[in-house]
Order: structure tokens, then C-alpha cells, then sequence
């Protein structure tokens, strides 16, 4: 098979002989010019063919390119599963500092991998969820392990929060499943979350939702908060729930504080006790509270919907 280059020799060469020959054959055309002229037109077609093959070479490079970033996603996913499911299996470690590194792994992959974000979510609140007492809760002393174990789960908390994205984003946001977690100063303030899972968790020391807006369903049903190292203080002013809001049964140990929260979806505080002073100031609600707010607080149509203000 001829080569591009050998057609596009036959070709220049053709037509600087047939355009040399038709103007040598004009009385009115010099030699001179009709030499350049056919010069010109065998020059055209090489100058065509010069163009032909940087456009060919310019699209194998691109090809190729794009081979090569298609292997380095390749092994970049295949690197960052790999280090997921290390870091994972590290979790299980015996020693807690080992369990810290793994945490901020998993966090440093999700923050270099936004897609990974949920599932790394969803493993640090999986790590949450494992059974866990410390003397304190019960008045007596801490071991030295149970204190360990504590700063571990600490540190998971706090990673939690910092790969929220924050409450003045739009979009939904991740979900977070803590059922039956025990949580110690456990801070989601001014922070964007989808729906969060709090059923049955323990609640120590103080909570702390404050400027936070919740997307999805927020359950907290039969949540208890409880003295840890200080008392169970629950915090969620300026919050806002955009969905179902779910306070049945929920123990109040201490203060609660729900001060200038907006409940847009169905809200309910059916069964929820309050061993101490709980605030209502400028709450807003969509609709009636299916069970009524605690003593000393009524609902007041307002603006189409209900502000809590006190009796």
C-alpha cells in the first residue's frame, strides 16, 4: 500500500507539470511566470498534506492523552479503594492512636474525593455506634481505656462536623445515621446536614445544633441527654428543619434551647420531658406541634403559620 507522502509527490508533481504546461502553452504568459505559477500550485498540495499530518499527529496525541488520564483515574480509584479498605480495617486496631490515624484517613479521602464523603460518613457514624460506656456516665472513675476510646470518638465527632459543608450552601446534605450513639459534646453547629438519626443516642455533656439547617428528617426519638463531664445541655438555636421534626420521648436533662428555630415540617414533642428550663423565643412552626410545647409556652398564629411565645 503507497504511503500519503508518495500520492501527494505524484500529485505535486502532476500539477506542476499540467499547470506548467497549460501556461507555457499561453503566448501571453512568460516563462518566468508560468514556472512560478505552477510552482505555487505543487507547493498548494504539499503544503496541504503538511497540514493534513500535524491535524493527524495532533489528534494521536490527544487520543493518547486521553488514554493516559483515563489509566490514571484507573489507579487513582483503584488506590483510594485501596486505602479506604485499609483504613477501615485499621478502625478494628488495638491501639487508639492507630484508630486516629485511620479517622483522618478516611476524612483526608473524603475531602480529596468528594465522592467518597457520604461513605466515609457513614463509617465514621458506624464507628459511633459501637457500644461504649464510660465510668462517668455512671458517677465512678474512667479507666484509662474508656479514656482512650473516648478521645478516639471525639475525634470522630469532630470529623463529622468539618466534612459538613456549611449551613449557608445550597443543595441537600449528607445524611448521618448516629442511632443508639453515645455522643459527648457532640457539635453540628452551622452546618448543612440531610437527615440525622438520633433515636435512642445518649447525649452527654452538651449538644450543640445551633445555626444548623437540617434537609432531610431529624429523629430524636427517645434521645436522652445526660451529665458527662458537664451537664447535658441541648443547644439548637437558629436551626432550621425543613423537613419532619421528631421529639418524641426525648429526655431533657438540663436547658434546652430552641430559641428562634424554624420547624417548616410536620414537628412533634409528644412525650419529650424537660427537667429544667426550656426556651421557645420566636420559634417559628409550619403547623400546630402535634403534642403541645412544654409548660409555660403556647402557640400564637402568625405570618400563616405559629410562633411559640410564652403564657
Amino acid at each position: 500500500m503507497r504511503s500519503p507522502l508518495l500520492w501527494t509527490l505524484i500529485a505535486s508533481v502532476a500539477l506542476l507539470c499540467g499547470v506548467g504546461g497549460w501556461l507555457l502553452a499561453d503566448p501571453a504568459t512568460s516563462r518566468s511566470e508560468a514556472l512560478k505559477t505552477a510552482g505555487l500550485a505543487g507547493g498548494a498540495v504539499v503544503a496541504l498534506y503538511a497540514l493534513w499530518l500535524n491535524d493527524r499527529r495532533r489528534r494521536v496525541e490527544e487520543a493518547r492523552q486521553v488514554i493516559e488520564q483515563q489509566r490514571h483515574d484507573v489507579d487513582r480509584e483503584r488506590i483510594s479503594d485501596e486505602r479506604f479498605a485499609k483504613s477501615v480495617e485499621l478502625l478494628g486496631h488495638e491501639a487508639d492512636q492507630v484508630r486516629v490515624g485511620a479517622l483522618h484517613a478516611l476524612a483526608g479521602l473524603a475531602r480529596t474525593r468528594p465522592e467518597y464523603r457520604q461513605t466515609v460518613l457513614d463509617v465514621l457514624c458506624s464507628y459511633l455506634r459501637r457500644p461504649f460506656m464510660h465510668g462517668r456516665y455512671e458517677g465512678a472513675e474512667g479507666t484509662a481505656e474508656e479514656e482512650r476510646e473516648l478521645q478516639v470518638r471525639l475525634t470522630a465527632q469532630r470529623l463529622i462536623r468539618d466534612l459538613l459543608p456549611p449551613s449557608d450552601v445550597d443543595g441537600p446534605g449528607p445524611d448521618l445515621d448516629l442511632t443508639g450513639a453515645v455522643l459527648e459534646y457532640f457539635d453540628l453547629s452551622r452546618r448543612r446536614i440531610g437527615g440525622l438519626l438520633l433515636r435512642h443516642a445518649s447525649l452527654y455533656s452538651s449538644t450543640n445544633l445551633s445555626g444548623s439547617v437540617f434537609t432531610g428528617q431529624a429523629y430524636f426519638t427517645a434521645a436522652g441527654t445526660g451529665p458527662g463531664r458537664l451537664v447535658g445541655v441541648f443547644r439548637c438555636r437558629n436551626a432550621t428543619f425543613l423537613d419532619r421534626a421528631w421529639f418524641s420521648g426525648t429526655e431533657f436533662s438540663e436547658r434546652a434551647n430552641f430559641s428562634h428555630t424554624t420547624f417548616a415540617g410536620p414537628t412533634t414533642f409528644k412525650g419529650a420531658t424537660f427537667a429544667k428550663e426550656v426556651l421557645f423565643d420566636g420559634t417559628a412552626f409550619s403547623g400546630p406541634v402535634e403534642a403541645a410545647l412544654p409548660d409555660g409556652w403556647k402557640l400564637d398564629p402568625q405570618n400563616g403559620g405559629y410562633v411559640a411565645v410564652p403564657i
